[in-house]
């Protein structure tokens, strides 16, 4: 394959891209910033410097790289992961217009299938999402329909994943709470009754390649591990695994007060399957759950 994908520095972006290169396809990725041009080398990738909200552009980067296969992974979120309905905006854009942009520029390069990868959270679960964050909803849900709607004028072949919360030692959120845990200042909460989906990264994109190649278009695949789980069961599992001190277990109305945002969203119950993925194209995750990944992928890192 020749794969042209969009966002390459970000969370999942350079773990597909080390997996891609590995597997021996060529692959053209695109950052906005030309102070990342040597990363992307330094991974195997051919840099394409452009911002997806200039549609110009972008078609002419896109063109130019001739892809058979075209990856959207674009996002705009801070370092150490969003602390407001704020910090969404920026991604909201590009899953909005940045989309848009991606696929005519897909189309134009005559790409045969366009793999969009949403957020689950948000995609899944629109209806029962906070006010504060609805419109990041509707932008995933934007996305998604916008790759779905290209898929069935037969434009191009068009696929959406759904990840799970990515987690992995190379994922800035789970350094940040490594670093949180072993100061005991990431808590456990009492009484917590979320249910979150999660999916290391390096299984993110192992099933976005076997999506690339084997999932049947126009159709939207939950990519999570086997075991949806607490946000407390998150936290303990993070600092078992970094050796950290057990957590200590607050009140549920104390993140409330403090971090509203971040309360909302750790509290959704979320329980999806990777069936489909499974039967449909034979994705399975190497980490069933977050205990075994973080325990395993902290250990190998260390």
């Amino acid at each position: 394959m020749n794969v042209f994908l969009a966002g390459g520095t970000g969370a999942i972006g350079v773990p597909l891209i080390r997996q891609l290169i590995a597997a021996g396809h060529q692959v053209t990725a695109s950052t906005r910033s030309a102070a990342n041009a040597s990363r992307l080398v330094a991974l195997g990738a051919t840099p394409a410097i452009v911002d997806a909200l200039d549609a110009d552009a972008l078609r002419r980067a896109v063109v130019a790289a001739h892809p058979t296969h075209v990856v959207h992974e674009l996002t705009a979120l801070p370092k150490g992961g969003p602390k407001s309905a704020r910090d969404l905006i920026p991604t909201n854009r590009l899953r909005i217009d940045g989309t848009r942009n991606l696929i005519a520029a897909a189309i134009a390069a005559g790409a045969q299938r366009f793999v969009g990868g949403s957020f689950a959270l948000m995609g899944a679960s629109a209806s029962g999402v906070p006010d504060e964050v609805r419109p990041a909803a509707e932008a995933v849900r934007s996305m998604e329909s916008q790759i779905l709607a290209a898929n069935g004028s037969g434009a191009i072949q068009g696929v959406v994943l759904r990840y799970g919360l990515f987690y992995g030692p190379d994922a800035a959120s789970t350094l940040d709470m490594i670093a949180m845990a072993k100061r005991r200042m990431l808590p456990a909460i009492r009484g917590d009754r979320s249910l979150l989906p999660c999916i290391h990264v390096d299984d993110a994109a192992r099933a976005t390649i076997a999506a690339l190649d084997r999932a049947p278009a126009g159709r939207t695949f939950d990519i999570v591990d086997d075991e949806p789980v607490s946000f407390s069961e998150i936290v303990r599992a993070v600092a078992a695994a970094a050796g950290a001190p057990a957590p200590i277990a607050v009140p549920s109305w104390l993140p409330r007060l403090v971090a509203p945002y971040m309360a909302r969203m750790i509290a959704v119950r979320l329980p999806l399957s990777n069936a489909a993925a499974r039967t449909e194209f034979g994705w399975r995750p190497e980490f069933a759950t977050i205990h075994e990944g973080l325990r395993q992928t902290l250990r190998r890192a260390a």
